[in-house]
């Protein structure tokens, strides 16, 4: 049996730490940064480890996404990954299932930047593609992001909020890739 296990980033021993952010280097082949690195931290995790080895994470981080005048409080998921041996045995649904049970106890939406090979993973959970213009709140303003049009996904969680997939969607500003 798969058992994923929720703790927050305090609750996370400094092994495990490194051990999460080395499989995040793996998984993503190098490019994933130190500003992706402070992403992923200070939410809640779902760990999927065996004999003290972590073979699948993903975390929920908090964010406030803007959608028709509206800030929407937003669960964000970053760093989901599995380890290269362990793939194809549900492990990244497995941490998904822990991670949206996350997001709907505790946030309006779920929102995440899925790469092209993952569209259909997140789909298949339920998951909307948005279509509309992304943009973010930066400093200067809000500025387009067109180049995650097409990578960012929602998970309507709350039936008060209104959401038109095919609308503006902005994001709230952070070092590095915003979405």
């Amino acid at each position: 049996m798969i058992r994923v296990r929720t703790v927050h980033t305090a609750g996370l021993e400094a092994a495990e730490l490194r051990q999460i952010r080395s499989l995040m280097d793996e998984a993503f082949d190098g490019s994933f940064t130190d500003d992706d690195w402070d992403h992923t931290v200070g939410g809640m995790h779902g760990v999927l480890q065996e004999d003290g080895q972590v073979l699948a994470h993903g975390a929920v981080v908090q964010r406030r996404l803007l959608h028709r005048g509206r800030a929407i409080r937003t669960g964000y998921v970053e760093g989901v990954a599995v380890r290269a041996d362990r793939r194809g045995r549900g492990y990244a649904a497995a941490v998904m299932n822990e991670l949206e049970d996350i997001i709907r106890a505790a946030y309006q939406l779920g929102a995440l930047s899925a790469s092209h090979v993952a569209e259909g993973f997140y789909i298949a959970r339920g998951w909307l593609a948005w279509t509309g213009p992304t943009s973010v709140l930066a400093p200067s303003g809000i500025t387009r992001t067109p180049e995650d049009d097409d990578s960012t996904f929602v998970l309507l969680t709350d039936s008060e909020v209104e959401l038109d997939v095919s609308d503006a969607l902005t994001c709230d500003w952070r070092d590095g890739d915003v979405w």
